[in-house]
Parts: structure tokens; sequence; C-alpha cells
């Protein structure tokens, strides 16, 4: 089972570990484009801070993520896992997961990401800011920039097993499953159930305790309609919609009553 998650736009702070060794980073075809992004981004933040801020859609009280990011290559790097939080990353709870679960968490969850393409949780990243909707001046785009290269490796690492996706539109832009691999791919909404309305921080904390469910069971869905059958034995309330036709993936609506 491969889980895409979005990163967090929030993050905690680098710490004081050795610093970022971009080739130590899982999916190594990923590499060249990780590096054209992380030049530009230290030169932009290096300059003029206004510039920097407003193509990367900072606040003036987010003034500060620009310095983080000039130093990106000299910032120390945490594992993916400890530097991203927020409400999804709070419910899941990495952290406090048994060694088992954490084991199927390192082996299973793709976390991506504008500056660095797609991460596993057990690599080693320093903190930043970059999100997948900002246009570079040099590169452009960067869910454009990461379409070839993804498109080139995320085939392969998803293998032969269930394609979990969780992650917000902006993110499933820069990899979106084909053919075979789409088939075997699921992506989940999560709906208050009276009104049927996507609510954001319950959609993103009940994706982190599907994904903590999943990991914690054990359980090892090997397509789309045993994830369905292994979510319902979890205790939650799936609607399925499959596919009309071959080389699509499947939609999952997840219902909740309560909203918090």
């Amino acid at each position: 089972m491969l889980v895409l998650l979005p990163p967090s736009e929030g993050k905690a702070s680098s710490g004081r570990g050795a610093p970022l060794k971009p080739e130590s980073l899982s999916l190594p075809g990923l590499t060249a484009a990780r590096e054209a992004v992380l030049t530009e981004l230290v030169e932009l933040c290096s300059g003029d801070e206004d510039k920097a801020r407003e193509v990367l859609g900072l606040s003036e009280g987010l003034r500060g993520e620009v310095a983080k990011n000039a130093e990106l290559r000299t910032a120390g790097a945490r594992p993916a896992g400890e530097i991203y939080t927020g409400v999804l990353y709070d419910s899941l709870g990495l952290a406090s997961l048994d060694t088992a679960a954490k084991r199927r968490a390192a082996r299973s969850l793709l976390v991506f990401s504008g500056l660095w393409g797609a991460v596993r949780v057990t690599d080693r990243i320093p903190s930043y800011r970059c999100s997948m909707g900002v246009k570079l001046p040099g590169l452009g785009a960067l869910g454009a920039h990461w379409r070839t290269p993804m498109a080139s490796v995320l085939p392969e690492v998803a293998g032969s097993g269930l394609v979990l996706d969780l992650r917000s539109a902006a993110y499933a832009a820069a990899w979106k499953p084909k053919g075979e691999v789409a088939e075997r791919t699921a992506s989940v909404r999560v709906l208050h159930a009276p009104t049927r309305k996507v609510v954001s921080h319950f959609n993103k904390a009940t994706k982190g305790r599907i994904v903590r469910s999943l990991l914690t069971s054990g359980a090892e869905p090997k397509g789309p309609a045993e994830l369905v059958e292994a979510l319902r034995d979890l205790g939650y309330v799936v609607e399925a919609q499959v596919p009309a036709k071959s080389g699509q993936s499947w939609s999952l609506d997840v219902l909740v009553d309560e909203v918090h």
C-alpha cells in the first residue's frame, strides 16, 4: 500500500541536526528536479525579501520564512514526519505509533511537496516554505515542473499494490496515476453526513485518523475494493464510486456525523 499525503503549510523548526543531504533522499529519480527548485528558491530568498514574499504568497507576518528558505542548504534537517505538522499530521500522530506501525508508515507514506516533489516520512529535510501552487521566476509553476519527473518515478514507487490518494488538488496536479496504476488507486473525500459537504479542518483530521487506523490495525488492502472493506471493518462509513471504465481510479466518500 502506498499512501499519498499533502504536506502541511505550518512546519516544525529544523532544529540542530546535520544539514540536508539531497543525495540521501528517497526517490533518487527526482534529484535533478529537486536541485533545480532548491537552487532557485535559495537564490530568490537570498535577494529582495519583498519579491520573495510576493512569489511565495507570504503575508507580512510570515516574513521570517524568507530568511529560513535562504538557509536551506545549511539548516538542520529532521525526519519529514517530524517537520510536517498541522491538523492531518496531529491526527495521524506518527510519534505515538507502535514499532510495527512506524515501520509500515516508513514503508507506505509518501508526502508530496512543492520543494522536494515527494519524500518518505523518514527522509531528513529542513523546515521550509514553498507550496505546490508557487510559480518560481525561472522554473514557472511547480505543479508543471514536477509532472514529468513524477510520471517517470512514481509508477515504480507505486509497485503493484493499492494507492491511497489523500492529496489536495494542488498536490494531485503533480502526478495523476494512469492506466493500470489508476485502476488500483482510490481517492478519498470526507463528508459531513447530514450536509454532504466537505469541511476543510474536519476533512484533514479524519484523513489523519484513517491513515492511523490502517497503520495500527496492520490492514494491507490490495486494491480499492479491499480498502472499502477494511475501512468499514475499522468503523468508517464509506460510499464507493466504482469507475465506469478501465484506466480510472476509484472515489471513496467517508461520511462522518460530527464535525470536530
